[in-house]
């Protein structure tokens, strides 16, 4: 897997995951003024993926 940071058409920063077949898995859903930030948010994503609980929603 990996990430992708990139500049959007509003000249606000994004980030996008990779699957290894090269398919969009996730994306920031926000915009982000500055790189840094943007950069921090992925950086975050990393350290806590691996903790993170599934929830499981039913539709009826």
């Amino acid at each position: 897997m990996s990430f992708e940071i990139y500049v959007d058409r509003s000249n606000q920063w994004r980030w996008r995951m990779f699957a290894n077949n090269n398919r969009i898995i996730g994306d920031s859903g926000e915009a982000y003024h500055n790189r840094t930030d943007c950069e921090a948010m992925v950086d975050w994503i990393k350290r806590n993926a691996l903790t993170a609980q599934v929830r499981v929603k039913m539709t009826s």
